[in-house]
């Protein structure tokens, strides 16, 4: 009884641990585009299933499709790489502090949500 207990208990706390190792803190600096929508600057949360990213924040929301690709080390900090058109910036990637994932977005999404 106890050691199924004690399973059901190491059970949970993994599945809380590995479904929080997909949510990342962003912060955006000036307005960017990401899947044609502009997200204001901010503080975001990054919330990553296989190839879709969502965006989430005061402001605003987008869902992405993206490329995740390993790097051979892992990131120090979150960052993000921009396109520059036409004076608007627009996320070409983003690369998770403390993982070595990079997600690349393809540019031709289209952004759902808010």
């Amino acid at each position: 009884m106890k050691f199924a207990t004690l399973f059901l208990s190491l059970s949970t706390l993994a599945v809380g641990i590995a479904s929080a190792a997909n949510s990342y803190n962003l912060t955006l600096h000036t307005p960017a585009t990401v899947a044609g929508k502009e997200l204001k600057p901010g503080n975001y949360k990054v919330q990553v299933e296989g190839s879709s990213v969502t965006i989430k924040g005061d402001g605003g929301s987008v869902q992405a499709q993206v490329t995740p690709t390993q790097n051979a080390s892992k990131y120090t900090s979150t960052t993000v790489q921009y396109h520059i058109a036409d004076g608007k910036y627009k996320v070409e990637e983003i690369r998770l502090g403390g993982t070595s994932t990079k997600l690349i977005f393809s540019g031709t999404g289209e952004a759902t949500g808010n």
